[in-house]
């Protein structure tokens, strides 16, 4: 059985993140989806809690029926002081695994400087599909239900989400830069 680790903050869980699931899920057997910065929440960066990023990729995988959740863990990870052992701390933390799937490259090259077998997931619309510019879209008050699967718009609505990151915008100053 190949087993495979999908690395990302979720900060929020988009429509590119659903994708990278499912081009995964083609090539292992199962997926374990390590919810990094668990330790983090209300910053501009960091808005959701690693319980809140928990439900919201739970409920956006189970409410797609391409995807098979009996082959998915999802896994919350904090963050180490020292890069170079938040690998060994993965590995404490979730099962074995084969290969890593990440969107961001410092992740993957920490991986790789250990020798893991290391994919870099393709992210269609990549200038639309990120986090940043769905925190970005909330902060300003744009449309951005529109790039999160629609369970993932519910949660963030129930739980006052865009108020929030307003709320740490303002705190810090800032207000549509990246």
């Amino acid at each position: 059985m190949t087993r495979g680790l999908f690395v990302g903050r979720f900060q929020p869980f988009h429509k590119g993140h659903l994708a990278t699931v499912k081009y995964a899920l083609q090539s292992v057997d199962q997926l374990i989806i390590v919810v990094g910065s668990a330790q983090k929440s209300h910053e501009a960066q960091n808005p959701f809690t690693a319980g809140e990023r928990i439900e919201m990729i739970k409920s956006a995988l189970d409410n797609d029926g391409q995807v098979d959740v009996r082959k998915v863990l999802i896994i919350p990870v904090p963050d180490v002081e020292v890069h170079s052992l938040w690998t060994r701390q993965v590995d404490m933390l979730v099962p074995t695994y084969d290969v890593v799937f990440a969107n961001d490259p410092f992740t993957l090259l920490l991986f790789r400087e250990r020798n893991v077998k290391t994919v870099e997931a393709p992210l269609y619309n990549r200038e639309e599909m990120s986090a940043t510019e769905v925190r970005r879209r909330m902060i300003v008050g744009n449309d951005w239900k529109d790039l999160v699967p629609a369970p993932v718009a519910d949660h963030i609505e129930r739980i006052g989400g865009q108020a929030r990151l307003k709320a740490i915008a303002a705190k810090d100053g800032r207000h549509t830069h990246h």
